[in-house]
């Protein structure tokens, strides 16, 4: 007699449950995605002692007919497929048939449902698999499972469950995503009596998020969408300014069906490219729509995991509408706000003293202090495009610089430069008035390194920023008439040197100079080894190496603008980016890691002072960059302080 014999029902729902029904949250999911698929409008969650005592999951949906209420609890039958062609048009949340018997396999379930507004319905009880009634009932329109007990049959499987708390995370989170992307329904979630979750299902996704993750962060969203001939997307992400410290924060939906995706993730990770800083993540709700036949669900009974035909294409993408939306904002997040006392009712402006100075332009004064301006006549004018009014020339006095972008370059007298610069704004002349002994601004301008070529003002263009101070040599304190602001200024000149030198690098043979004296490197043996089949990696960049016997090397030739006296430590950094790469290594990472590491090095120190003079044309060259807003490691640049908010930490609003 053989050996191999078929498995009985019970045997085989139970070991389908492995699969499926992992943990409390997932009997939710699938109860829950059950309820979307039959139409309800309004799905309403209970849960006890995470999810183990007690899961209630009840729909106002089409409800079940009463051959189909026992039907259901079968394996492998569904109402969403009829054949094998059905699968490559998957339009519903659930189709593999497998979740109601593997739940009932594994718990004490109820299910009570009516397909009508009789107020008659059929309700059916089944423990462990099988069924203890079949009756009628009175039940409202709709369908309501109640699953009881959670593997009270399976005892390793109990064993090994979380504890509640952790348990309840996990069902809040599968909620908290499937609401997000089903915004046009109604949710509840509650547990143990305690609500943690309501949504209106007005079809607004952003009340959603709020709900969700709470107003302030949802005033911190950005929408984002796009339309493509095979997809369209929709969603929100935050500002850089709002992060993660993992990638849970971001969630996407295919179809309505919440996914998990690396690729897409990462695309979203560089469309933030040097807007975040090290190992923060953005939180996003983006949804796609495709064309079923354009993806695979059937991947894993879970059906978190699909295969797109077109992920490349889809990949680039996500990319391009994240990144222009980025592009589009000005990122300069507000600073701490004061603690409110409770709601702005009315805005009282505090009374001022009239205080007439007739002598104070020949003090010294600027003209507008002749005389008093009323607050209401001191409306904020419109930002003045970048670079439309020349700054304040420098005193002749002024010799120490900033650092140089070009490496060996020296300050040259005032009457060597140019005395055009070309900003964000255009090409325009700044001259000193005509017998004036003030250096000009080019002199000052030259000092950092000239912005590229293609550099466009942002859109909506950085505000125009006066310099009137420096704060522990470290922030630039500057204002303009919509309030005041704080500039990091070794971060502001790391960006104007990483748009420099990123730009540079994609141009290395015309850079690359011979040494007279040769920089010897030495790695350990291993290294070695690794270096020396990377060496062409590092000539399309402008470094030029050769072997120098044993584990040496000898660098021949390099970019003549790289930092001055930072040669050797700046290609050794490289070198240990080179080795620490596990994967093949980007020639277009590589140029931008060296171009971050060259930018690092050239830009000014925090507690290093700077004059007037040097703070505008740092503002002035930073106001010119493709992106004004974050240093190349993420980290923001500017903070702001608007009127408004300081009028209220002064009392001046009440």
């Amino acid at each position: 007699m053989g050996i191999i014999r078929v498995l009985d029902d019970h045997v085989a729902n139970q070991i389908a449950a492995g699969e499926v029904v992992e943990r409390p949250a997932s009997v939710v999911k699938e109860l829950v995605e059950n309820a979307i698929d039959a139409g309800a409008s309004r799905i309403d969650v209970v849960i006890e002692e995470g999810g183990l005592e007690l899961i209630r999951v009840q729909d106002n949906g089409s409800g079940m007919q009463p051959d189909d209420c026992e039907l259901a609890f079968s394996r492998h039958a569904t109402s969403k497929i009829a054949g094998g062609k059905d699968l490559f048009q998957i339009r519903t949340l659930g189709f593999r048939g497998e979740a109601l018997p593997s739940i009932a396999a594994v718990a004490k379930v109820e299910c009570t449902t009516s397909h009508e507004t009789s107020g008659l319905g059929r309700k059916l009880v089944i423990e462990g698999g099988s069924v203890l009634a079949f009756e009628e009932t009175a039940a409202s329109k709709g369908t309501t499972f109640s699953v009881k007990d959670l593997f009270y049959n399976t005892p390793a499987r109990l064993k090994y469950m979380k504890t509640i708390q952790t348990e309840l995370g996990h069902i809040s989170d599968a909620m908290y995503r499937i609401s997000m992307g089903h915004p046009d329904i109604a949710f509840s979630l509650k547990h143990n009596g305690n609500e943690l979750l309501r949504t209106l299902g007005a079809g607004d996704r952003l009340q959603v998020i709020a709900a969700v993750y709470g107003t302030a962060t949802a005033k911190a969203m950005l929408a984002v969408q796009g339309e493509h001939p095979d997809y369209t997307l929709q969603g929100f992400v935050s500002k850089p300014e709002l992060t993660r410290a993992n990638r849970q924060a971001i969630s996407l939906f295919l179809n309505g069906r919440f996914i998990r995706n690396y690729a897409l993730s990462h695309a979203i990770m560089n469309a933030y490219h040097t807007f975040l800083p090290v190992n923060r993540y953005p939180l996003a709700v983006l949804c796609i729509e495709m064309d079923p036949e354009l993806v695979d669900v059937n991947v894993h009974p879970s059906k978190l995991e699909v295969r797109f035909s077109k992920e490349g294409e889809l990949v680039q993408f996500v990319e391009a509408c994240v990144r222009k939306m980025l592009e589009q904002q000005v990122l300069i997040p507000q600073g701490a706000k004061p603690v409110s006392s409770g709601v702005i009712k009315e805005q009282v402006v505090q009374e001022q003293m009239e205080l007439y100075r007739p002598n104070a332009a020949s003090a010294g004064f600027p003209p507008e202090f002749a005389k008093p301006v009323s607050r209401a006549s001191a409306a904020p004018a419109p930002t003045p495009p970048i670079a439309a009014t020349a700054p304040a020339e420098t005193s002749q006095s002024y010799t120490r610089s900033i650092e140089p972008g070009v490496s060996g370059s020296k300050p040259q007298p005032a009457s060597s430069t140019s005395s055009a610069y070309t900003g964000s704004g255009g090409s325009t002349e700044r001259r000193p008035p005509a017998g004036s002994q003030a250096m000009s601004y080019d002199r000052i301008a030259s000092m950092l390194p000239d912005p590229a070529p293609e550099a466009a003002p942002s859109v909506p263009a950085f505000p125009k920023l006066e310099p009137i101070g420096q704060l522990h040599g470290t922030y630039l304190v500057a204002q303009n008439e919509r309030g005041l602001y704080l500039v990091d200024q070794h971060a502001a000149h790391e960006r104007i040197h990483y748009e420099y030198y990123y730009d540079k690098f994609g141009q290395p043979a015309e850079a690359s100079q011979e040494l007279l004296l040769p920089i010897t490197l030495e790695f350990t043996s291993a290294e070695a080894e690794a270096i020396a089949g990377k060496l062409p990696l590092f000539e399309q960049v402008g470094v030029f190496m050769e072997p120098f016997g044993g584990n040496a090397f000898l660098v021949r030739a390099l970019p003549h603008w790289f930092p001055k006296n930072e040669e050797k430590l700046l290609i050794e950094e490289m070198a240990e980016w080179v080795l620490a790469e596990r994967k093949s290594v980007n020639l277009s990472k590589l140029r931008e890691k060296a171009a971050i590491l060259c930018s690092c090095k050239a830009s000014i120190k925090a507690n290093q002072s700077l004059s007037t003079q040097e703070s505008e044309a740092l503002l002035d060259r930073l106001a010119a960059c493709r992106n004004p807003y974050t240093c190349p490691h993420g980290r923001p640049i500017v903070v702001s302080f608007s009127t408004y908010e300081l009028e209220k930490m002064f009392k001046r609003v009440m």
